[in-house]
């Protein structure tokens, strides 16, 4: 038997974790996948000052969960996997930062808006298409009524459609967007900002943001999670929307 080549790498340097996705083109978040950036997870110490999070060479940071798993006998287990993830981030007591050099797509663009801090090159886009498939991003539904106006980020969830790298950082999605080809160097050196301070401190400040926030944020995902799979899941078009997307054809909404 051929063992599976690795989807997630875990490198450390002297001031930081880096966990990248690797695997290209789109950097898809299939199941496996995600089990193998959950245990990523799971060996980060608090060593460091950084975790930051990044993606191989390829079409895009990432285009978001695997469509082609969710189904009826597989959605469930991935989407609490990929909340599991999402949780295991949100608990991590070093400064995360998402490095994202492309489309940000989907579940693509909720881990990016994970992370504490977002550096985008400037052919990085941000966009949520779950609503063409009939369904609607979880995890971005807690993180754009938090991180931006909430007219705007109602707009990306009922809309579809990306926003550009600009655009993220004017409305407060990112903190800064780079040249294409600086990118690699201008984010290390912005990175050297916050790394060099006292990696204690560091702690204790996010910490200090995040006093009472972590009962929200789980609580909140649960429910969401529910209203995902128990009810969403049951509904003529979130099925319609799916298939649809496998049989390459526009969907036939029903309202239903």
């Amino acid at each position: 038997m051929i063992a599976s080549m690795s989807k997630v790498r875990l490198e450390e340097t002297e001031n930081a974790y880096r966990i990248t996705l690797t695997n290209p083109p789109l950097h898809i978040l299939d199941i496996e996948l995600l089990e193998e950036f959950r245990s990523k997870l799971d060996r980060v110490g608090d060593d460091k000052a950084l975790l930051v999070i990044s993606s191989e060479e390829g079409k895009a940071f990432s285009a978001g969960a695997s469509v082609q798993e969710h189904t009826e006998e597989l959605v469930a287990k991935m989407l609490r996997t990929f909340h599991e993830c999402f949780i295991r981030m949100y608990r991590i007591g070093l400064v995360t930062v998402g490095l994202v050099d492309g489309p940000a797509l989907g579940g693509g663009c909720e881990l990016a808006l994970a992370c504490d801090l977002v550096l985008a090159s400037e052919k990085a886009t941000f966009g949520l298409p779950e609503i063409k498939l009939g369904v609607f991003p979880p995890v971005a539904s807690f993180q754009l009524t938090h991180q931006i106006p909430s007219r705007i980020g109602f707009e990306m969830l009922v809309s579809g459609e990306p926003i550009t790298a600009r655009r993220a950082y004017d409305c407060g999605l990112v903190n800064a967007v780079f040249p294409d080809d600086e990118f690699h160097e201008a984010a290390d050196e912005w990175l050297r900002r916050i790394s060099r301070h006292s990696r204690s401190s560091l702690w204790f400040a996010k910490r200090a943001t995040r006093m009472a926030a972590h009962d929200v944020f789980e609580k909140r995902l649960a429910e969401i999670e529910h209203l995902y799979l128990e009810e969403l899941m049951k509904t003529h078009d979130a099925k319609e929307g799916v298939e649809a997307f496998m049989e390459r054809r526009e969907p036939s909404w029903t309202g239903d």
